[in-house]
């Protein structure tokens, strides 16, 4: 997921009201299976596809295309999900573009990669599966073997084309680029192309590009889709799933589905008794309201499996702002700016401010054996007026100082302290009554003047700032200077870093975990069939994307590191379901 411009071409409250939602979710109704003795059919069909976004929408343009009759269901009003509001960026192992540019993306070094990123406790580069258990591996194969072939398979139906991702005119790093073994740190990320067969920007609201395309398709070869419909139930004739019982408008209508029913409906970042009983420190999110999780009740009553259901992907988000509504437009993707840090409640950075947002935020679970406590439980995002001047716009730093409720201001590090303190007290009841560092000030003062010390001589000591290619490229997208500012360029040696002002005002933003959605869910195999009792897949149930148990767990290998993996598992499930074999 990309940002630019603000909100760039979808604000968050257009994003809202486009979909015709109000912000929060109703719980989850108590989910249960129907056997087949119990079923009368109001539709009959091939696959049912469930969840619209670009997922739901790969597996229903795979299954028609080869030949099977498809019903896809969606609760929302519209198509789109979570995918709508992403940058439409899937980053995809082994393309034909990459090839066409003469990148030979082997498999066994993309695989050391990615088993590298997703299981870093487990890697060992001497064992023949790198030290991961033989199910895992199996998963990762299968993204590396079938994400091409998706791909290929999108734009030979005519679907949705696409193109390159590039910033500024090339492709960006990877979001591990400095592993070693990442031996193609840039180019694996694509975007749909516009109509005129260019690649878009991969901006907030380009994923709808995706689901729109593959929605006029489905719509000409006949496919039928049902918004205002969501599956509240799996119809099961023995072990097998036969359908699905679903609700629209105050009706329940059951439909047959003879081939599979391919789930993709997204996590369960705004079912908040998931969230309490699993999630740790999760305040708000940007997925779509309806991503409540329906599908771990649903199969979870058939005996489903449950993979890690503290998984998600990360993103910071500006903690106020999630409190008066935890459905997000944006989070903090790419921490803006350069005369900046961020610092927890001792007043000490603790992250490399310009990491990635998955990896960045799960900086704020660090815990604190000694004192029993959350050092990190919630960040500052510290600056300066330069920065308030020269980034202005660029999220979350406002456009106008005046207009932001989220903004602390104060004269001096004191000042600001207090006045944080402040803040910090009003909120308490939303935070667990955290509190700064009776030295707070003097504390953030002495990490101001050694990450000044650092930005004038290009090197961060500390956590690599800037180090990596990933630093300064984003840097470059994100943190482009405003057109009417004052501020002189950052003649530094390092881009990412401008030495803070030694005198006032300062300026402070409270940042907290949030995410984009969870990925956490039902555990599935490398055909995309979920897993029941003793490992054994539930007959005709396939899964894909967030509502399902992620195969790459929680890495964020680059742009589109969820958009990918979840299309490719999605596309294999339509494969399987329609009784090929991918």
């Amino acid at each position: 997921m990309t940002q630019k411009d603000d909100v760039s071409e979808i604000s968050r409250r257009q994003i809202l009201a486009g979909l015709g939602l109000a912000a929060g979710a109703a719980a989850v109704t108590r989910a249960a299976t129907v056997p087949k003795s119990d079923a009368t059919w109001d539709h009959d069909t091939d696959i049912v596809c469930v969840g619209g976004g670009a997922s739901g929408c790969t597996a229903a343009v795979t299954a028609v295309s080869r030949g099977s009759k498809v019903i896809l269901l969606e609760k929302a009003p519209i198509l789109g999900g979570t995918s709508r509001k992403s940058g439409g960026v899937a980053w995809i192992p082994n393309h034909s573009l990459l090839r066409e540019l003469g990148k030979e993306d082997r498999k066994e070094d993309c695989l050391r990669y990615m088993s590298r990123f997703s299981y870093p406790n487990l890697y060992s580069t001497n064992s023949p599966m790198f030290g991961l258990e033989p199910q895992s591996f199996r998963l990762l194969e299968a993204f590396y073997d079938n994400g091409s072939r998706m791909i290929d398979h999108l734009q030979s139906t005519g679907a949705v084309s696409f193109g390159l991702f590039t910033v500024g005119g090339n492709a960006p790093p990877d979001y591990a680029d400095h592993l070693d073994e990442n031996k193609v740190p840039s180019g694996r990320a694509l975007v749909p192309n516009d109509e005129h067969g260019h690649a878009l920007a991969g901006r907030v609201g380009h994923g709808g590009r995706i689901v729109d395309s593959c929605e006029t398709w489905l719509t000409s070869k006949g496919a039928h889709i049902l918004t205002g419909h969501r599956v509240m139930k799996l119809i099961h004739d023995g072990d097998r799933v036969i359908g699905v019982e679903a609700s629209a408008d105050g009706k329940t209508l059951r439909v047959r589905a003879r081939k599979g029913v391919i789930f993709t409906s997204g996590g369960f970042a705004h079912n908040t008794d998931l969230i309490q009983l699993h999630q740790k420190m999760l305040y708000g999110s940007c997925a779509v309201p309806q991503s409540t999780g329906d599908f771990v009740d649903i199969a979870g009553a058939l005996g489903a499996r449950m993979g890690p259901m503290g998984s998600a992907w990360r993103t910071q988000i500006v903690f106020e702002e999630a409190l008066e509504n935890r459905a997000l437009g944006l989070g903090v993707f790419f921490v803006p700016c350069d005369s900046m840090i961020l610092v927890n409640k001792y007043g000490r950075r603790c992250v490399n401010e310009k990491r990635n947002y998955n990896d960045r935020t799960r900086v704020h679970f660090t815990y604190d054996a000694t004192r029993e406590d959350y050092p990190n439980q919630l960040l500052f995002m510290v600056f300066d007026e330069r920065s308030l001047d020269a980034f202005g716009g660029q999220y979350p730093v406002p456009a106008d100082a005046r207009n932001a409720a989220h903004l602390i201001e104060g004269a001096d590090f004191a000042a600001l302290a207090a006045n944080l303190q402040r803040r910090l007290d009003a909120l308490a009841a939303k935070t667990g009554s955290v509190k700064l560092a009776p030295d707070f000030g003097a504390r953030l003062n002495e990490t101001v003047q050694r990450f000044n010390g650092f930005a004038r001589s290009g090197r961060d000591t500390e956590f690599d700032r800037g180090t990596h290619a990933y630093d300064r490229v984003w840097q470059g997208f994100f943190s482009v200077m405003r057109e009417g500012s004052h501020q002189p360029p950052n003649d530094t040696p390092n881009p990412t870093m401008y030495p803070i002002r030694d005198h006032g005002p300062y300026y402070a933003v409270i940042l907290a975990a949030g995410a984009l959605d969870t990925n956490a869910g039902p555990l599935i195999n490398e055909k995309s069939e979920v897993l029941g009792p003793g490992n054994r897949p539930i007959a005709g149930l396939y899964a894909a994307g967030n509502c399902a148990a992620s195969p790459t767990r929680e890495a964020y290998y680059g742009a589109g590191g969820t958009l990918g993996p979840g299309m490719t598992f999605a596309y294999i499930a339509a494969v399987n379901a329609s009784g090929e074999r991918a």
